[in-house]
């Protein structure tokens, strides 16, 4: 992906010098939203009926710091590294997967009863490499997103692998993904697209 400053650089942290300024992200944007958009397609997956796990990258936090940058009209140095600090934990930093957890009711009834029913599904979030026990969830590690009452309809999710996983995953084993939580037990296998893109994060 070619940076705001025309340097490459596919790994690590985002950096200031890696971002369009506002005046370059205005050309840009509706060339990079495009790739973003194809790039998640594989790496957004449907849990059951009312769940969606869109894992995150350097281009998806790219694109969501951009976006934060544009909306709010942020140029300042110091307020574009509040964004860089708050949204660079959430890239893969090659042994882990992270996540961003959505829980999706239309009707909102329907959603505060889901919530209340499914409190701590956070924690209750898995990966499953094949010949490999499951990986729960680290869950919301930037603040609590649950009270005593109800879960939160979005979550940050960490998943943390060991090397053989890894090798594993890299080498096209089944993965399965889901919640064991009683409220909501569903899980997918990923399919080949899936795998190949989300194999790059574990480089």
């Amino acid at each position: 992906m070619m940076s705001g400053n025309d340097t490459i650089r596919l790994k690590g942290p985002l950096r200031a010098s890696d971002l369009f300024s506002l005046e370059q992200y205005a050309r840009q944007r509706a060339d990079f939203r495009g790739r973003v958009l194809q790039h998640k397609r594989p790496r957004t997956i449907q849990i059951g009926p009312h769940v969606t796990w869109i894992f995150e990258d350097r281009m998806t936090i790219q694109y969501q710091i951009q976006e934060m940058l544009r909306v709010e009209r942020i140029f300042e140095p110091e307020g574009i590294q509040d964004e860089l600090d708050a949204y660079n934990p959430l890239i893969p930093d090659g042994s882990n997967w992270k996540a961003t957890f959505l829980i999706e009711y239309p009707d909102p009834d329907q959603r505060r009863a889901a919530l209340a029913a499914m409190k701590g599904i956070e924690r209750r979030c898995y990966v499953q490499v094949a010949g490999f026990e499951r990986v729960y969830a680290v869950a919301d590690e930037d603040l609590e997103r649950e009270n005593e009452q109800k879960t939160s309809s979005v979550h940050w999710l960490r998943f943390e692998f060991t090397e053989g996983m890894r090798a594993a995953i890299r080498s096209g084993a089944q993965v399965e993904v889901g919640s064991d939580h009683p409220a909501y037990p569903h899980s997918v296998s990923l399919s080949a697209a899936s795998l190949h893109s989300l194999a790059g994060d574990l480089d």
